[in-house]
């Protein structure tokens, strides 16, 4: 019987791994619509975000009925928790990319304002930081994954570089300000990408060593000066 459970467990495990490969691709396909001027991948993407909700509500359903079936304690309690938690982080990843996919529609039919050059590299921070702390779901890696919560401090700091830049251009040149705005707007959504990836790898110190390290200061202490 205990193997059965076993296997639902990881059943579950394996749907929420699924769920967050779905969500990196989108956040890669959103970041290439946009420095390719694909109108048709941000299309595509923009359509698949009911795929991340249909998930998310797949990983509750498991994890109630697991709950409800199984009363379980310790380690497979906390994965349940954990999992239903970094689920609703991974539908957030597929809102944002959406907005993202959105944004580079509308910026498709303009010049560019600059080389893409930020965006790509903010993007492959968070990706990282998505696909690592989805590592530590199946290697309970608490060093590492408290690793990827510093490496946020990256992404915020790029974020706050483009902002500068993109407020100049603004004030040097007011028929910038459209284009300068939705470049705004995609950097702070991948601010946010980066954020729900530090969500999760903070989940993940909690499943394997039930500590809850969220809110702490020396986590959030720039790891770039």
């Amino acid at each position: 019987m205990k193997r059965f459970f076993d296997e639902e467990l990881e059943t579950f495990r394996s749907h929420l791994i699924l769920m967050g490969e779905t969500a990196v691709r989108q956040v890669q396909d959103a970041v290439k619509a946009l420095v390719t001027g694909d109108i048709a991948l941000a299309d595509r993407v923009i359509a698949a975000d009911d795929e991340l909700d249909n998930f998310e509500l797949q990983i509750d359903d498991e994890a109630i009925r697991y709950m409800n079936l199984r009363a379980p304690v310790a380690t497979e309690l906390r994965l349940v928790i954990v999992g239903m938690k970094a689920s609703h982080d991974l539908e957030r990843v597929g809102d944002e990319a959406s907005n993202i996919a959105k944004r580079a529609v509308k910026l498709a039919a303009l010049p560019p304002l600059k080389p893409y050059v930020d965006l790509p590299r903010m993007a492959a921070i968070a990706v990282e930081m998505l696909r690592a702390a989805l590592d530590c779901l199946l290697h309970l890696e608490p060093d590492r994954a408290i690793a990827i919560v510093k490496r946020d401090s990256e992404v915020d700091q790029l974020n706050r570089q483009l902002y500068r830049e993109l407020t100049s251009f603004m004030i040097e040149n007011p028929a910038t300000v459209s284009r300068a705005l939705e470049l705004m707007f995609i950097s702070k959504s991948l601010e946010r990408i980066a954020d729900h990836a530090s969500n999760i790898a903070e989940e993940m110190v909690f499943l394997a060593q039930a500590r809850d390290i969220r809110h702490s200061e020396e986590l959030k202490k720039t790891a770039v000066e």
